[in-house]
């Protein structure tokens, strides 16, 4: 296995590669407004790293969300279009099972709840038992209208310490931990998603509603 991950549902701009049993290369930059900008590039830079030829890569898996329409829709298309061009499977992960993955891997032990940045003063979050399954979500709620959520991480948690006292990082979903999740699933014969986005909502922008035409009748 070759496996390409990178994810841009939040504000990290992140691509790693793996072998199907350890992490060749990752890069993990936080700069919301530049997921465009920076997606190609990084995943060029941890090829490179690799030592990796594009060509001989098995598989893609990319981060699904929940995540900002803007930014979770450049990962999604990059995505589709390697997919295609490199004739490789495309892998779906959520965005909040890899960040539990690597809260996981650093140490987190017990259930625990991840919760990321929706903006408008909401959460995107997912529950998880001991064992590391997901047990709720994911879903997209306003802090004070979810019930005690216990032991938390994530960076929509650090913004709301009133509803998730003592939460603690992992802020960010790492394309490492992403590609070494799905290279565990897949490994064990788990399906994962497919390649679309887990919005939960309508985007921010919208059609504006009763504007003026202005050709002539």
């Amino acid at each position: 296995m070759l496996l390409l991950a990178f994810d841009t549902a939040t504000p990290a701009v992140t691509a790693a590669v793996h072998d199907g049993t350890a992490v060749l290369a990752e890069s993990y930059t936080v700069d919301a407004r530049r997921h465009g900008e920076l997606l190609l590039p990084t995943i060029g830079d941890v090829l490179r790293t690799a030592g990796v030829d594009k060509r001989e890569l098995t598989a893609i898996a990319v981060g699904v969300g929940p995540g900002p329409y803007t930014g979770l829709r450049v990962g999604l298309v990059t995505a589709a279009a390697l997919g295609h061009a490199l004739s490789l499977p495309v892998h779906g992960v959520c965005t909040l099972d890899a960040i539990a993955h690597r809260a996981r891997r650093e140490g987190v032990t017990g259930p625990f709840t991840v919760a990321t940045d929706a903006r408008r003063k909401e959460v995107y979050w997912a529950s998880y038992d001991a064992d590391g399954a997901r047990t709720a979500g994911p879903s997209v709620d306003r802090p004070a209208d979810l019930a005690a959520p216990g032991r938390s991480v994530g960076a929509g948690a650090l913004l709301y310490p009133d509803t998730f006292p003592g939460a603690a990082g992992p802020e960010h979903v790492s394309a490492g931990a992403l590609a070494d999740f799905a290279a565990t699933e897949l490994a064990a014969g788990r399906e994962l998603l497919p390649n679309a986005p887990l919005y939960l909502r309508r985007p921010d922008a919208q059609v504006p509603a009763g504007y003026k035409a202005v050709l002539p009748a």
